[in-house]
Parts: C-alpha cells; structure tokens; sequence
C-alpha cells in the first residue's frame, strides 16, 4: 500500500472543518448546526484526508 501526499486545498479544507468541529465543541455551543454535528464535521475531515492520502490526485 502506497501512501500519497494530500493537495494542500485538501489538506487546508480538512484542517478548517476539524478547527471548526473543536471550536463548535466548546466555544460555539450557540451555533445549533455546528455543535450539533461537531463530531460529524471533525469525521469528514478526517475522511477527506484520508482519502486524500489513498487517492492518487485528490
């Protein structure tokens, strides 16, 4: 299995949605739709690294 270096947009999109998850965890509790879904926002992050380190172009 060979890994890939993630785009930098990539890379820059799943660091804004795991900072806006951590965010919406603690700070922004009035914010309904972010600390609702704080954890499903930090997973797709998450995934889109990941897939942008098994996906060759991504």
């Amino acid at each position: 299995m060979r890994l890939n270096q993630p785009k930098q947009v990539t890379w820059w999109i799943s660091l804004i949605l795991a900072v806006l998850a951590i965010l919406g965890k603690w700070v922004l509790t009035n914010v309904v739709f972010i600390s609702e879904y704080s954890f499903v926002i930090l997973l797709v992050g998450f995934l889109l690294v990941w897939l942008g380190s098994f996906v060759k172009g991504l």
